[in-house]
């Protein structure tokens, strides 16, 4: 089951579902989830391993960063690869999962947002990628939304998250063991 927007604010107030949400999101959300904004922009270099016990992860380089004091924009160019960060946070407790979508004036752009789910126990910010796969430059202001997050409560027995990625960090420095 999908829970709606008066059900989610409930658990913004009381369990900090949602940390770090815009004024719009909690007076007048859209939809039955949240927007979630873009909060830093990382270009990545270097190489890549995905074993099956260890795995290592390209270097990230902050490329551009929110700042509620400063109106900051990022030219994403055609070809281009990212990874990003939200400037939300959440907290998920055992009886809930998040799945992600893209705002749909970023493909109408020529931008694809490639998310995962959030599973039961997560907690930090979320990181995504983004990609310019159309044919021209595209101009996007920190802080503007760019996913839609939906909750999904959860029945019956779940296993909390337990990976390395917990707390938000983008990229790992070094070879690591799977958990």
């Amino acid at each position: 089951m999908i829970l709606g927007v008066d059900q989610l604010l409930k658990l913004v107030k009381e369990k900090k579902l949602v940390e770090n949400l815009s004024e719009r999101e909690l007076t007048n959300p859209e939809g039955a989830g949240f927007d979630l904004r873009l909060g830093e922009v990382y270009k990545i270099k270097g190489k890549s391993f995905l074993g099956i016990d260890d795995r290592k992860t390209p270097e990230a380089k902050l490329a551009a960063k929110f700042n509620e004091k400063k109106k900051t924009s990022f030219i994403f160019k055609p070809g281009s690869y990212y990874l990003m960060k939200t400037i939300e946070k959440v907290n998920t407790p055992q009886d809930i999962l998040i799945l992600f979508t893209p705002r749909t004036t970023l493909f109408r752009s020529g931008l694809m947002l490639f998310t995962a789910t959030c599973s039961p126990g997560y907690c930090g910010e979320l990181t995504f990628a983004i990609a310019n796969l159309g044919p021209c430059e595209v101009k996007i202001e920190l802080g503007a939304r760019v996913a839609h997050a939906m909750f999904f409560q959860v029945k019956g027995k779940t296993n909390l998250y337990r990976g390395q990625w917990q707390g938000g960090r983008v990229t790992a420095k070094k070879k690591e063991k799977q958990v």
